[in-house]
């Protein structure tokens, strides 16, 4: 399955939002502070709603500090919160709608405040494009006991019994954003890991709980990736030390010594850390999106020139067939020259005095790309919020 359309309300820097036809490797463009996060923050949030623990709506709303963190500071009369999703099945015709309000009650509940529902939708769409409404809350349940406004039906396992392959979707998105420091030195470190680990501290010991056969498979694929811009690479491979049974990462290189040189991954450069755990996360199983913010980051100009080629060669199957989709926010003038990329993936995040907007690539752009110019050189100018031909000039 995939996320194909995204509407939100009141949502951070969002007054009003909406993406249709969402593509399977997404590229965000945007100033920075003009939301490219918070949009990422609209899957994760659907992520922390339907994950099987610690999950729920109250989570994941305290989790960002409140209501009030979250409503966007444009809204006026109208303050509720709200993310209406399709997600389409691997037909691309079949597939659910998922709508999701909420708000802090005007009265009632005065003891705890807590946000309320104030409508959850879930629609079956058929290949036909009928539609079955299999939830529409409030409900003769919530007036009964207006308590379970509390919660959503996507979070109660004994509630979502019609829809939880979407539930179980929702909680499968992964957000990524591996620092090497906390892999290289976790031992020195010895901090608390972040629930769901998205800085990537126990990032080998996700390698060393895969089944061997699948581990060594993905390893050889990114090992064949890497060598196509690390030339001296010869071996990519996992082993456990003899004596603590810790897991490790080891690379050889090739040498003037006979047996070459050898590397474990607290000797890996950032950047190199950085391209294995994004490329073992391209080939994981499951088809939930995988977010992604500024994989450029430690990472070599030419390297990230690259990048999206290798993207979709690493997420290509045996069969010729593409794994999960891909939510990347980038800043990288590189990662956008290469103008390969489908115009159709790219989303530009747009800010005003009124809130942010989203917008798919113009028919001008389009032509431009058509043409043979890059993202780079067609959007990027506009997404940074500089006018075309201006530079930036600093009196010295």
């Amino acid at each position: 399955m995939r996320i194909s359309r995204i509407r939100i309300k009141n949502w951070r820097n969002f007054r009003s939002s909406e993406v249709r036809n969402i593509s399977d490797v997404v590229y965000l463009l945007g100033p920075n502070a003009s939301g490219k996060s918070n949009f990422l923050d609209v899957m994760r949030f659907l992520r922390d709603l339907a994950k099987s623990k610690g999950g729920g709506l109250q989570e994941a709303v305290e989790g960002r500090g409140g209501i009030s963190k979250i409503r966007c500071l444009h809204a006026r009369k109208d303050t509720e919160v709200l993310i209406d999703v399709d997600v389409v099945d691997k037909d691309g015709l079949s597939g659910w709608n998922y709508i999701l309000g909420f708000n802090i009650p005007s009265s009632g509940f005065e003891k705890s405040r807590r946000p309320i529902i104030t409508q959850e939708i879930v629609n079956r769409i058929e290949n036909d494009g009928q539609k079955t409404s299999l939830i529409n809350r409030p409900n003769s349940a919530d007036e009964k006991d207006e308590d379970q406004r509390q919660q959503t039906y996507i979070e109660q396992i004994n509630s979502n019994k019609e829809f939880r392959d979407l539930a179980e979707f929702f909680g499968s998105i992964t957000y990524y954003h591996l620092v090497p420091q906390l892999l290289k030195f976790g031992d020195e470190i010895s901090g608390r890991t972040v629930e769901d680990d998205p800085f990537g501290q126990e990032f080998l010991l996700r390698v060393s709980a895969t089944q061997e056969r699948t581990r060594n498979s993905r390893l050889r694929k990114i090992e064949k990736a890497l060598q196509s811009i690390v030339p001296q690479l010869e071996d990519l491979k996992f082993l456990k030390d003899e004596i603590t049974g810790r897991p490790h990462l080891e690379i050889k290189f090739k040498h003037h010594r006979p047996r070459g040189a050898r590397q474990r991954e607290d000797q890996f450069s950032d950047g190199t850390l950085r391209l294995i755990a994004l490329f073992w996360l391209l080939q994981e199983t499951g088809d939930a999106p995988l977010l992604l913010e500024e994989p450029e980051l430690s990472l070599n100009e030419e390297v990230v020139r690259q990048l999206s080629y290798l993207i979709d060669t690493v997420r290509r199957k045996r069969s010729g067939a593409f794994g999960r989709q891909i939510f990347i926010s980038t800043h990288s003038y590189a990662l956008l020259s290469n103008p390969g990329i489908d115009p159709d993936g790219i989303i530009v995040i747009e800010p005003s005095d009124d809130g942010s907007s989203t917008r798919k690539v113009s028919p001008t752009e389009k032509a431009a790309l058509s043409a043979g110019l890059s993202p780079a050189e067609v959007v990027l100018p506009h997404a940074r919020g500089i006018p075309v031909g201006r530079q930036l000039k600093l009196d010295l």
